[in-house]
């Protein structure tokens, strides 16, 4: 048994296989300071159980379209998933705003397009 496995760590591949989430994306996490990792004495990331449970918020904050940049900083916030603290409404709010002006925006371009359209197929084209 490895010192990583009797302490409870779990080395990347192992949180990857736990949690569906690549190897390489966990090192992106990792990175970005949204995900801590110890280092063995082999320098190979070593990460608490509760990782695991880290990882599905991440996952569940990125499917609500938030960007990394924001996720660092509601990280601590964060209790399990779909449950944030009423701190984080105020952010959270600003960019389903964001979502709503964006979908506006493409139902505005939508509705031109369609008169496009509209309007070339009630126009008879001229034979070349």
């Amino acid at each position: 048994m490895t010192k990583a496995k009797s302490d409870g760590l779990l080395r990347v591949g192992d949180l990857s296989a736990r949690t569906g989430v690549s190897a390489r994306l966990l090192r992106y996490y990792e990175n970005q300071g949204i995900l801590p990792a110890q280092r063995s004495s082999t320098k190979q990331r070593l990460f608490e159980n509760s990782a695991i449970q880290q990882v599905l918020y991440i996952r569940e904050l990125l499917a609500a379209g938030l960007p990394i940049r924001i996720i660092r900083d509601l990280m601590d916030c964060v209790h399990e998933p779909g449950r944030l603290d009423p701190c984080t409404v105020p952010v959270l709010v600003e960019h389903l705003n964001e979502y709503d002006a964006r979908i506006a925006s493409l139902v505005t371009t939508r509705a031109s397009l369609q008169g496009l359209v509209d309007a070339s197929a009630a126009t008879p084209v001229a034979a070349h």
